[in-house]
């Protein structure tokens, strides 16, 4: 399946994206077509999940469950490590898949192929160290003469529910660290990278992975939220929007949760910092994937002494990005997701000029695709500032003193990470305290991530942790063993 996913299709022949469900690929139902956001046309169909279908796949995943928790860790780790190879070996078929479905540049989708290697290889490693703990009993006077025993225990069924920014990471991560834990998973993949899940899955199949640990469904949210409910799930792990989200929560119940659930990411860059990089950095993780990323740049705080210096050095490093198409090697910012999702983000640029902002460059749209755009010194209040723009867009504001800054950017429905350019170790040290985030990167700005590195946020921006070894901590349960009368502390 991995080859005929992966095949350059004849012109005008759209990738066919099934479904895996009880261990076979099928093609049941009426298609669903995806229009690449650059090419303009259909360029792939996926196969809706029916109410027959999900009904299977349950029941199929119950049964599986067990046969994937038989798996030693060291199975379960060389099928990863095998994956991890796989990832590399056909790193560009996959980024060119991704740019057609997506509007990602291919340089975009080779770095997050790359993330996947590394995400199997580090989901591999992490099995290997599954164990449990000799609970210390003994040191309460009811606790002598007994032990006590733990081991992590797979959850069960897992239910990985992923977005379209990263459809290949984000999949990575939910699928390697569930089966690296000895879980059976279900995926619903997004409807805008229906082939690009079915890749991912289909490399974890070539590489080993039986069908009884994965299972594979498209469709919308009527098909996530069926899942969401299935009394088989044990644990539902939601990358999205707080709005999904929160409908995520509701339709799972009682049910263990890892929600990822968007940001409002700032970077502050105060008067020490090396401008010339601070502005390169910023303008290179603020449109990578059009701005498309939970953690992309959005506001940048710059300490005012230096605000005008730093808005020209931005705006002159933001214009030399190449916009173009996502298939062409030298293309840095592609397409939107759609053009719906590049039509708000121009409205939003229309409403912060009309109340005072200055657009510093770009704000010219063309179908999907939204020239990187620059806003300096908008309202506090402006949608731009205070909502998830999601897309090609930075704004630059003014601010003085480091007090100001935090409350401003703590202002906020969401906490997920931030960037600070400082060299002053009190700064760093305070700002890590006070900021409300899940993460803080310091000379660089807030779109950094290294995969097994905890990653996640607070308020807003979901709970739970999304690296391998803390995912497998949400995958598990942790299952005890007391023997009465027997100990190996000693008797009195």
């Amino acid at each position: 399946m991995l080859h005929e996913v992966l095949k350059p299709p004849e012109t005008g022949t759209p990738v066919e994206a099934r479904a895996y469900v009880a261990g076979e690929w099928v093609a049941d139902g009426t298609p669903a077509n995806r229009v690449g956001p650059h090419v303009r046309e259909v360029v792939s169909h996926s196969y809706p999940a029916s109410p027959e279908q999900i009904a299977t796949a349950r029941e199929f995943a119950l049964s599986g469950a067990k046969t994937v928790a038989a798996l030693a860790p060291a199975t379960r780790a060389d099928v990863l490590d095998r994956a991890s190879r796989l990832a590399a070996e056909h790193r560009d078929d996959i980024a060119r898949l991704i740019a057609l479905e997506l509007g990602k540049p291919c340089k975009d989708g080779r770095g997050e192929m790359d993330r996947v290697a590394d995400t199997f290889a580090v989901c591999a490693h992490e099995a290997r160290g599954i164990g449990g703990e000799t609970v210390p009993v003994a040191g309460w006077a009811r606790g002598v003469g007994n032990t006590a025993l733990t081991y992590r225990a797979p959850a069960g069924v897992a239910l990985a529910i992923t977005p379209f920014n990263a459809p290949a990471n984000l999949l990575a991560h939910k699928l390697g660290a569930s089966f690296a834990a000895g879980n059976t998973t279900l995926v619903k993949a997004p409807p805008q990278a229906p082939a690009t899940s079915a890749a991912i899955v289909a490399l974890l199949l070539e590489a080993g992975m039986p069908p009884e640990a994965v299972q594979l469904l498209h469709g919308g949210g009527d098909v996530g939220a069926a899942l969401c409910a299935a009394p088989e799930v044990s644990v539902v792990s939601f990358t999205g929007s707080p709005e999904t989200g929160a409908a995520v929560a509701r339709a799972a119940g009682a049910k263990r949760l890892v929600l990822e659930l968007g940001g409002n990411a700032a970077t502050i860059v105060c008067a020490d910092a090396d401008l010339a990089h601070a502005a390169r950095i910023c303008a290179r993780t603020g449109y990578s994937n059009s701005g498309q990323s939970c953690i992309s740049v959005q506001r940048v705080y710059v300490q005012r002494a230096r605000f005008d210096v730093f808005v020209h050095a931005f705006s002159a490093e933001v214009d030399q990005l190449v916009v173009g198409d996502p298939l062409d090697p030298a293309t840095d910012v592609g397409s939107m997701v759609d053009e719906d999702a590049a039509t708000r983000v121009e409205k939003w640029i229309g409403q912060a000029t009309a109340q005072g902002a200055r657009l510093v460059t770009g704000g010219v749209r063309d179908g999907a695709t939204l020239r990187p755009t620059v806003v300096a010194d908008p309202p506090a209040d402006a949608t731009l500032v205070t909502e998830e723009v999601f897309g090609a867009l930075v704004a630059v504001l003014p601010f003085d003193e480091l007090d100001e800054v935090i409350e401003t950017c703590n202002d906020s429905r969401f906490g997920l990470q931030a960037g600070l350019f400082t060299n002053d170790i009190n700064t760093i040290i305070r700002a890590w305290r006070e900021l409300q985030v899940g993460g803080l990167v310091v000379n660089g700005s807030s779109n950094f991530r290294l995969d097994h590195v905890p990653f996640g946020g607070v308020k807003d921006s979901g709970f739970g942790r999304e690296a391998p070894k803390q995912m497998i901590d949400d995958y598990t349960v942790i299952k005890t063993l007391i023997l009465r009368g027997m100990s190996i502390w000693g008797q009195s």
